[in-house]
């Protein structure tokens, strides 16, 4: 079987796939285009990726291709109607960032509560040292433990975020979905969430429903000086909404790991807005990217491929 991983450069390069224990030939590619992913892709029985498209246009053109195998969660990539009608499966790997996600989002839990951007900024200039006494107070520092969590998303990583939260001692609410008419057990009701949480940190899918989650009026609803995080899908939240938000001082903050597009435009407001702003802090979409959850990752896609290449 030959297969073709098409953007081998969203594995560290420390970090390889196992090879299958079956015969092939492999063939990797750093990135592909869409303009090359026909091409690239023909001859192959089996493709890795983790963010090539595969539209129906381009399926149509791959009749020899059997197997789809993410390395990612997410599908949105890939038209999942069209591939089962062509006959393609599709692999994805669940469960790898389990601990390094929550993790993430506790570190930026902490530099938001902390003002950790402004304090580190800082010390690209002279500001300390030209401080006329041992300190300065110029960013908020508020404590974590008594803070009010607001998860939205109860998955793998959303309960383990709130796991992790209540050790801390935070208190934690689960947001009910948005238009639900009745609160399951466990949930608090998706408004009530809004209003009471001092942090509200973002695990939902991104569907239809969940697209532009946050935006101008769920911000209005939040409590004045409450952070958002959210690594979950840049889409979630309306940037335009966001940005407004911080600006106004309506939002005390917000922490940053996934953005609509990436990698964004130079000119993309929220990177600009990062420059100056010490309450807005983005890290480019690697909060899933430890060693052992990429050393986890590439285990399952292997996984995947052989399970797949037995049962045919």
């Amino acid at each position: 079987m030959q297969i073709v991983f098409l953007d081998s450069t969203a594995i560290p390069k420390h970090i390889p796939i196992p090879r299958p224990d079956f015969a092939h030939d492999w063939i990797e590619y750093e990135r592909t285009s869409a303009e090359e992913t026909v091409e690239r892709a023909k001859d192959a029985d089996i493709v890795i990726t983790s963010k090539v498209i595969f539209d129906r246009k381009t399926l149509e053109q791959l009749p020899k291709l059997k197997l789809i195998a993410l390395t990612a969660t997410g599908t949105n990539n890939i038209d999942l109607v069209a591939a089962a009608e062509l006959g393609v499966a599709v692999r994805n790997v669940m469960g790898y960032s389990s601990t390094t996600v929550p993790e993430h989002v506790l570190g930026l839990i902490f530099a938001l509560k902390h003002s950790l951007a402004g304090w580190l900024r800082d010390q690209t200039s002279a500001k300390w040292a030209d401080c006329p006494q041992f300190c300065y107070f110029d960013y908020p520092i508020t404590d974590v433990r008594g803070s009010t969590l607001g998860v939205f998303g109860k998955g793998c990583l959303g309960s383990e975020v709130g796991r992790l939260a209540q050790a801390l001692g935070m208190k934690v609410l689960y947001a009910e979905h948005q238009d639900a008419t009745i609160c399951r057990d466990g949930y608090t009701p998706f408004d009530e969430v809004l209003k009471q949480a001092d942090i509200v940190t973002l695990h939902c899918p991104l569907t239809e429903n969940t697209q532009n989650l946050i935006n101008a009026r769920t911000l209005s609803q939040m409590k004045k000086g409450a952070f958002l995080i959210n690594t979950g899908r840049g889409p979630l939240v309306d940037e335009t909404a966001l940005l407004d938000a911080l600006k106004s001082g309506h939002l005390g903050g917000a922490a940053l790991d996934v953005l609509v597009k990436e990698p964004p435009e130079k000119d993309n407001p929220l990177i600009l807005a990062a420059k100056t702003m010490p309450n807005l802090i983005i890290t480019p979409h690697i909060a899933w990217a430890s060693d052992s959850a990429v050393t986890t990752l590439v285990k399952k896609v292997t996984q995947n491929i052989e399970d797949f290449v037995k049962s045919l």
